[in-house]
C-alpha cells in the first residue's frame, strides 16, 4: 500500500526495508516470546502501579474526593464519584515532569542517543534525522524535533517525512502510562506492550516512509547540535510541569469537544432512515469503513467491523477515545488475541487533530518549508496509519499467544 502511494516507485529502498523488517521481527520475538523478556515486560505493571498511587496522592490533595481523596459523605456508587479530568488525566502532568528530570539527568538522552547510533549503523538514515525520530517515541512528535532544530532546514524531503510519520506512528512516552491504566483491565501488561508498540513503529515508521518519498539526496550528518536543555532539576520540572498541564488542558479540551460533536453528529444520523433495523451512528460507519484494513491486518472478519470502529475513532477522532472505548467493549466481542493486535494497531497519534499539532510546532521551527511541510504531513497521517498498523499485524503474524 506504502508503494502504491509512492512520489516514485522505481526508487525502491530495498536496504532501509529488509533491515527494519529484520529489526520489527527481532524486537518482536525478543521482548515477546522470550520468556525473561517477557517477563521483564510485565513487571512494568509495577510503574502503572507505582505511577498511579502517586499521582492519586497529589490529585487527591489538590482536588479532594474529586480526585480520589476520601469523600466526606457516604458514597454509594464509587465508580461515578471519580472524575476522569481530576483522578486519571493528570498522570500526563506528573509523566512529564518525570520525563524532563530524567532527560536533565541524561538518563534519557544515552537512550535517545543509543537508539540514534543503532538506526544509523543498521537502517543507514542520517544521523540527525535517526536523533529526531528516536527521541520522538520518548518526549513527543513536536518536542523531538527541538533536539536536531538547527538542523531542520537541511533535512532532505525524505528525512523530513520520515520524522514526521514516525511522530504519527509513535506515542509520546507522557501517554504511555495513562494508556496503560485504561486499557490493563483488558490486556494484560498493557505497560510493556504499549512500549513494546512504540518501539516496533519506530522501525516501521521509516520504512513506510522511505518507500513512500524514497531518499534522492545524501542524509544530514549526525552531530546536530541539541536544543532541548534546562538548568537544574528543579527547572526541569517546572518546565515539564507546564508543558504536562498545556497537554492536560489540550486533551481534556479535546475529548469535550469531540464527544459532544460525535454525540451532535449521531442525533443527526437518527434522522436518516435504518439500515439493518438499526439507526445509523458514527461507530457503525467507521466499523464499515475500516473492516477490510482490520482483516488485512489479521484479525478475523466476523472480529472486524468491531476492529474497524476503533480504528475509526483512532484516525478520525484519536487514539486515546479508541483505547477508552477498547476497554468498554462488553466481554466477548472481541478475543484476547484480537485486543492485542488493536493495542499495537491503534498505538500512535496518527489522527487529523495531531496532524495540525504537527505542522503548527514544526512550522514556528522551519517556517521557510511551511509548504513542503503541510504536503507531507497529510501524506504522513496515512503513513503513520500505515506504519502502526503494521506493527499490529506483526503481533497478528508472530505466534505470541493472547
Amino acid at each position: 500500500m506504502a508503494w502504491l502511494f509512492s512520489e516514485n516507485r522505481r526508487a525502491f529502498p530495498v536496504r532501509i526495508v529488509a533491515t527494519g523488517l529484520g529489526i520489527q521481527f527481532t524486537l518482536a520475538l525478543l521482548l515477546l516470546k522470550v520468556p525473561l523478556a517477557r517477563a521483564g515486560l510485565l513487571r512494568l505493571n509495577a510503574v502503572v502501579d507505582a505511577l498511579t498511587k502517586a499521582t492519586r496522592a497529589g490529585t487527591g490533595f489538590v482536588f479532594g474526593y474529586v480526585g480520589g481523596g476520601t469523600a466526606p459523605f457516604a458514597v454509594t456508587n464509587p465508580e461515578g464519584l471519580t472524575s476522569f479530568a481530576f483522578a486519571i488525566l493528570p498522570m500526563v502532568i506528573v509523566i512529564s515532569a518525570l520525563a524532563a528530570l530524567l532527560w536533565y539527568w541524561r538518563v534519557l538522552s544515552v537512550v535517545v542517543h543509543a537508539l540514534s547510533f543503532g538506526l544509523r549503523k543498521i537502517m543507514g538514515i542520517g544521523g540527525a534525522v535517526g536523533l529526531g525520530a528516536a527521541a520522538t517515541i520518548f518526549i513527543g512528535m513536536v518536542e523531538a524535533p527541538l533536539l536536531i532544530r538547527p538542523y531542520l532546514a537541511k533535512l532532505t524531503r525524505n528525512e523530513l517525512f520520515i520524522l514526521c510519520t514516525v511522530g504519527l506512528a509513535t506515542v509520546a512516552g507522557t501517554v504511555f502510562v495513562l494508556y496503560a491504566t485504561i486499557v490493563g483491565p483488558v490486556v494484560p501488561g498493557a505497560l510493556g506492550h504499549i512500549l513494546v508498540a512504540s518501539m516496533l513503529s519506530l522501525p516501521g515508521a521509516i520504512i513506510i516512509a522511505s518507500i513512500m518519498v524514497p531518499p534522492d539526496a545524501p542524509s544530514t550528518p549526525a552531530n546536530a547540535a541539541e536544543g532541548l536543555t534546562y538548568h537544574s532539576s528543579m527547572d526541569a520540572i517546572a518546565r515539564g510541569t507546564e508543558d504536562g498541564l498545556r497537554m492536560w488542558l489540550s486533551i481534556v479540551a479535546m475529548l469535550l469537544v469531540i464527544v459532544a460533536l460525535v454525540h451532535l453528529t449521531d442525533i443527526v444520523l437518527k434522522v436518516l432512515p435504518d439500515i439493518g433495523g438499526t439507526p445509523l451512528s458514527m461507530e457503525r460507519i467507521f466499523g464499515w469503513a475500516f473492516s477490510p484494513f482490520a482483516y488485512v491486518i489479521g484479525i478475523p472478519w466476523h472480529e472486524a467491523k468491531a476492529a474497524g470502529a476503533l480504528m475509526g475513532d483512532k484516525t478520525v477522532l484519536n487514539e486515546f477515545i479508541a483505547y477508552v472505548d477498547m476497554a468498554r467493549l462488553p466481554s466477548g466481542v472481541l478475543d484476547p488475541r484480537v485486543r492485542l493486535i488493536l493495542l499495537y494497531a491503534l498505538c500512535g497519534f496518527a489522527n487529523f487533530g495531531s496532524v495540525g499539532i504537527m505542522i503548527a510546532g514544526m512550522s514556528s521551527m522551519i517556517p521557510e518549508r511551511r509548504q513542503e511541510l503541510v504536503s507531507l504531513a497529510m501524506r504522513a497521517l496515512v503513513s503513520g496509519t500505515l506504519a502502526s498498523a503494521m506493527s499490529g499485524a506483526l503481533i497478528g503474524f508472530l505466534p505470541l499467544g493472547s
